[in-house]
């Protein structure tokens, strides 16, 4: 079975000064393509962290973590920056658009950042993404 992500022995430690707080400790995991997964838990007990882990906002202190075929754990931040860019898509608790831009601006800006240059061909997937946002 293929899987959308896989995890092997991750763990992240936070790191406060001369304090360090285990966040995530030795998960492994794996996620089928199309699978369903819900985490619930205690406030503190992990889940963002790990969602940040999967989704590459955040790297782990040990382990592996596979999405597709591709291992993320070793990538730059460079890399791991073009991997969710082309690879990976997030709806966040809370609204993070960059409020000096448009709507239509906060959407065409993935778009440039992928090298879409033609501003007509961007226009026209900003307005055929809002229209299936209605």
């Amino acid at each position: 079975m293929k899987h959308a992500a896989r995890l092997e022995n991750v763990s992240k430690t936070y790191e406060l000064g001369d304090l360090r707080v285990p966040a995530v400790k030795d998960v492994s995991l794996e996620i089928e393509v199309g699978a369903f997964l819900a985490m619930a838990g205690p406030s503190g007990s992990g889940k963002t962290t790990l969602l940040n882990l999967i989704g590459a906002l955040d790297k782990a202190s040990s382990g592996s973590i596979w999405i597709g075929d591709e291992a993320i754990s070793g990538l730059s931040p460079r890399a791991l920056a073009d991997f969710r860019n082309t690879h990976l898509g997030f709806i966040f608790q809370t609204f993070n658009l960059i409020p000096v831009l448009t709507v239509r601006e906060n959407v065409a800006l993935p778009l440039q950042l992928r090298g879409m240059s033609g501003h007509s061909e961007r226009n026209g997937i900003v307005e055929e993404m809002l229209a299936d946002a209605d």
